[in-house]
């Protein structure tokens, strides 16, 4: 286990190296009662040139007593306590998962990776929790992927002035029916207001991702990384 995960509570996560020397990173987190390895089949969809060097890291989430799922416990980056557009949410969890991807993006450095070739990925919960790791941390980052999600921390986030203009692309489900579409575009508007240059691409799919859209966040991959 490596030590991040093993300071904070979480398994080890599935890691997926290139077969070239690793010189970049996305960390990628998955959604509500989902594991790390939900999005690795994605990595060969990307569409990376054979001789990358991009590590990819996949965390798991521990397992959460969920208020709005009758308090069962299933991985979660943080209890969600109202399902409104609101969407009420434990905000010390959110930032303890937080935390944690910060403690990934520093054992990526200590292997040699620099901060600036490090991507933050999530997916529906993942992605809160990327929106409000990625715009705190005080490293300079490479970008910000944020996929069918929301701002959860919009209202109470502490900015770094590290990552003030951390580039970031947001992809959303014109059809998701977990986390609608004004969910998502409200979190992109706040992200927008606090000065980042943001991409808005919409996809006619529910909470899902499509192979159209993976292609795409591999050409944004591409651009940032490997450029």
């Amino acid at each position: 286990m490596s030590d991040a995960s093993q300071q904070h509570g979480h398994r080890a996560p599935q890691i997926i190296e290139p077969s070239a020397q690793a010189d970049a990173c996305v960390i990628w987190l998955h959604g509500l009662g989902a594991d790390g390895s939900d999005f690795v089949p994605v990595v060969p969809a990307l569409g990376l040139p054979e001789n990358h060097g991009v590590r990819f890291v996949f965390p798991h989430a521990q397992e959460l007593a969920v208020t709005v799922n009758g308090g069962m416990r299933m991985p979660a980056w943080y209890d969600i306590l109202e399902m409104n557009l609101g969407r009420r949410v434990d905000e010390v969890q959110l930032r303890e998962s937080a935390a944690y991807v910060h403690a990934l993006i520093e054992e990526q450095i200590a292997q040699g990776i620099a901060s600036e070739h490090i991507i933050l990925a999530g997916f529906s919960q993942g992605g809160a929790v990327v929106y409000e790791a990625a715009l705190s941390c005080e490293r300079p980052l490479g970008g910000l992927l944020a996929l069918s999600t929301y701002f959860a921390t919009s209202a109470t986030i502490a900015p770094s002035a590290a990552n003030q203009g951390l580039a970031i692309s947001v992809h959303h489900g014109t059809h998701d029916d977990i986390v609608p579409l004004a969910l998502g575009e409200a979190g992109a508007e706040s992200a927008r207001a606090l000065g980042h240059p943001l991409e808005w691409q919409t996809w006619p799919m529910a909470h899902a991702v499509c192979l159209e859209e993976i292609e795409a966040i591999g050409e944004w991959f591409k651009a940032r990384l490997l450029a």
